[in-house]
This record gives structure tokens, sequence and C-alpha cells, in this order.
């Protein structure tokens, strides 16, 4: 079926959707707006009747499609496969909002989004292609705290990371605290070499060695963070490479591509350990949670089995009463501290963002969550809260 967009009376005309998302004057029914509206103001309706058909050329054959849909759908019609997990033969669209561009397809020689990216009579798509990868990055700043996968040791010395952030996401938390990354569909798409010479600037404006990309999720274009990593390695050959993942789609073959292109430390954010509190933590459900939650735990372990004293390792958790339980995080604690008693453990104060409404932790919370993991056998454990973080010594440090 072909939808389109309509905004109900819950807008509050904030325009994230026009500045942020929308590729196209003419809705497409791509359904990006419908996912990154912050106060649920807009659905999906059925389009109705087909008006208009285009003619397009895919692989060098001409197919006819209807008007105002968008690259991705007209692919659908004429029979291509995409997936939200990687899959051979098939087109790898997981941010859905023209983020990460993993979906992306040559058009008339020029590389853009399938997935937001509106049909056009004569079009002249290649779904298979050599050009350069390139998805939306931006937020390139210092970054005085780091993420999962920085030491905890180094911070709060100033500034101790360049960082930047990908955009687009697989997972669609309500309370996302990256949404405007997450969601961000519209900018200039950047190459991992133009990328790299940003950040390597940047680093060595702020005087660190370390360089870290979040997002958003930054796996999800394979080929770029893998060239990206390699242009990072060229022109810094001493720093320290930080990838903050939630490891979703992390295979073992992508984490040794990853290994061997530069990377030396990895945060991995593990969303719960059964399946119900996955779900609710991510806003997905069925199949693809749970191909999503068994990928990110083998990721953990393979990860420590194969690289633990080669390259940096910390893993995040999840903290809210209202998502998870302390009898959960009990679970994961255990189950880390089986993988390796002595990675850094990282529990993370989940708050009200983007469409959440729930309560932000208390420090005390916070605190029975760090006894909750050392209890587990876990040596390094280090909890965020609302006046800094409780280092693995029980001392708070801001």
């Amino acid at each position: 079926m072909l939808y389109i967009a309509k905004r109900t009376d819950r807008c509050v005309e904030c325009n994230f959707c026009k500045s942020y998302v929308c590729q196209s004057d003419v809705c497409t029914g791509c359904g990006a707006c419908y996912l990154a509206c912050p106060n649920e103001a807009v659905v999906m309706v059925e389009r109705g009747e087909v008006k208009r058909y285009v003619k397009i050329k895919v692989d060098g054959e001409t197919h006819w499609v209807p008007e105002h849909i968008t690259v991705k759908k007209a692919l659908e019609l004429i029979g291509y496969k995409f997936t939200r997990f990687p899959e051979e033969g098939k087109i790898f669209a997981p941010c859905e909002v023209g983020g990460c561009w993993s979906c992306a397809v040559e058009i008339d020689g020029e590389l853009k989004p399938s997935c937001v990216t509106p049909i056009r009579d004569g079009m002249n798509i290649e779904t298979e292609f050599s050009a350069t990868p390139k998805r939306l990055v931006h937020g390139f700043s210092g970054h005085p705290v780091g993420g999962v996968g920085t030491p905890w040791w180094i911070k709060g010395h100033w500034y101790i990371e360049a960082a930047c952030f990908a955009c687009g996401c697989n997972f669609r938390c309500p309370q996302c605290q990256n949404w405007t990354t997450t969601y961000r569909g519209k900018g200039e798409p950047l190459t991992p070499k133009e990328t790299a010479v940003v950040m390597t600037s940047l680093r060595r404006s702020i005087g660190v060695d370390r360089i870290a990309i979040s997002g958003g999720e930054c796996t999800l274009n394979r080929d770029w963070l893998v060239q990206y990593l390699k242009e990072l390695r060229k022109l810094n050959p001493n720093a320290r490479l930080h990838v903050d993942t939630n490891a979703s789609i992390l295979t073992p073959d992508y984490i040794d591509e990853l290994v061997e292109a530069g990377m030396t430390d990895i945060g991995i954010d593990v969303k719960g350990i059964r399946l119900e509190t996955f779900q609710r933590i991510t806003g997905l459900s069925g199949d693809i949670a749970r191909v999503y939650l068994k990928t990110e735990w083998n990721a953990l372990k393979y990860v420590v089995d194969e690289y633990y004293g080669e390259i940096f390792i910390g893993v995040g958790i999840p903290y809210n009463k209202e998502l998870i339980s302390l009898d959960e995080i009990r679970e994961i604690g255990e189950k880390i501290a089986e993988i390796s008693d002595e990675i850094q453990v990282c529990a993370l104060d989940y708050r009200a963002e983007f469409r959440s409404r729930i309560r932000r932790p208390t420090y005390e919370e916070m605190f029975e969550v760090w006894k909750t993991l050392r209890d587990c056998g876990l040596k390094t454990v280090i909890c965020q809260t609302t006046y800094g973080y409780i280092n693995p010594h029980g001392k708070l440090s801001r």
C-alpha cells in the first residue's frame, strides 16, 4: 500500500520535520517524519488511487512506477528486497530516515539514500556501484566525558576525546538522548576521508590523543565506517580510535574488520537481557528485536574472547525502574561477569527524552545499581548519576 503523512492536532510547530527530516515538497510516504516527530503528531494514512505513473530505469531495465513515492518503495514494487539486518542479496535499510545512507543507490550517477529520495520521471538507478560511501555526520566537538568505551580514569579532565556523531539508528528508543542525531536526514553527506580530515584537525586543535564516533548508530554503514577508521589511522598513527555502538549488527567478521582498520576502543550498549525489556527500551518488536538482542550479546562475548587486552572494552547498561528491574540488572551483571569480570561496566541513568516521560533515577537508585553490579563480581563498575559518576571505588567523580 502507498501512504502519505498527515499532521494531527498534537503538532506544536517545532519544525524538526521540516528542518532536519523531510526531503521533498510533496509527500512521498517515506515515514521519516512519522518516526522523527517527538510529539507523535504525525500519522500515516492510505493515499488512495494512484493517479499517474512515471518511467524509470533500474539496473538497465525500464519500469513504470507510481509518482510521489520513494526510490526504496519503487524498488520494492519492482521486486527488490530490503532488510533491517544485513543479508546477502538484500538492500540494508536500517534507519529509514536518510541518515545512515546504508540503503544508498546510484541515481543518475550520484549516490542517494533510497529510503527518502523521491522518485522522478526518467530517473536512472543502479543498485550495484563502486562509488565512495557517504553518510550524514555532525556534532564535531571536544568531549569532556567520553562514552561507554572511554576508560573511566581519564574522564573529567577537560577535553579527553575529539568526537563526532553519525546520523541514523536502527533502534526506536522512546528515551533516545541523541534523537536529533538519530532522526536527522537532511544535510550534506561526507565521505570517510572528508570526515577523517575534520576529526584529525579537531583532535590536534584540542590537544587530545583520542578520536571517538557515536550516534545514532555509527556501525550501520559498514563500508563507510571501515574506510573512515582506515583514513583516521593514516592521519593519526598513534591516536586511540573509539567506537560506541549498540552492537546489534556486529557480527564476528565485522568486528574483525573494525579492529584491522584501526579500532582500539569499543563501547557496547546492551539494552537488556530479557526480550520484553529489550523491546520496551528499544521500541522494537518481533523477529528483528530477537535478532538484534542476540547479536549484541554475541558481539560482546566475541570481542572479549578474541580481543581482550588488545583493545579497550566497555559495556553500557541502562537503568530506570520503569524500563528494567534490579533483578534483571543482576542477571546482566552475572552474564557479563561470566564473559569477563575485568571489563569496564557503565550503568547509564535513563531519563525522559524524545517521546518518553519517565523520571530520571535518583542518585540513591543508581548507587544501588552500582552495588548490585559489584556484587556480581564485576571489578570495574562506574555509574552515571545526576551529580556526576560513581567510580569503581564507590566515590563520586564529576
